[in-house]
């Protein structure tokens, strides 16, 4: 299956790879921003590598490490196919400005939740996103907890839904 992806993105998208990786068992191409709605529309069409699952959309920020001078943050897809059992990783590298990619909720239903949490956590805008609102947090709290310059505080945020009625007390 490896080597029937690697054909795919040869023929397909030689110029939008950056690179191929391997680490563990698992491949990651990391490929241009841009570039990702496209790659990820021609994996659907093609029947070959069936790649009709997206298991999963994450991010890091490399704030202050070496990493950073390839794009401060990293959105990582993680693309299956069920009938092949094979899994493998896109990678895109955004820089720390504008952390922005187009959104593949046209291709998946599944990535709106996803991206939406990816948005929150990390603040990165998935371009075309038709609810792009956050998930997780408060709308009250400013900023997005899993960067790395994100402030660390004690405080909890305050949620507005039993400001009025306190749960009551167990004895």
């Amino acid at each position: 299956m490896e080597d029937k992806l690697r054909e795919f993105f040869n023929k397909n998208f030689k110029d939008d790879v950056i690179k191929e990786d391997k680490f563990r068992g698992d491949v990651s191409y990391y490929i241009k921003p841009d570039s990702l709605y496209a790659i990820c529309e021609g994996l659907l069409a093609d029947s070959d590598l069936d790649m009709k699952f997206l298991s999963d959309i994450t991010s890091l920020d490399w704030l202050n490490h070496a990493e950073e001078k390839n794009g401060r943050f990293e959105v990582v897809y993680n693309l299956y196919s069920i009938g092949h059992s094979y899994r493998f990783f896109l990678k895109v590298r955004l820089d720390g400005e504008n952390p922005s990619v187009k959104s593949l909720i046209d291709l998946w239903d599944g990535a709106n939740w996803m991206e939406r949490e990816v948005f929150d956590m990390m603040g990165i805008n998935f371009e075309g996103h038709p609810n792009l609102t956050k998930i997780l947090t408060a709308d009250e709290l400013d900023g997005h907890p899993l960067r790395k310059d994100f402030p660390l505080t004690w405080e909890q945020p305050k949620f507005t839904w039993n400001l009025d009625d306190p749960p009551e007390v167990i004895k």
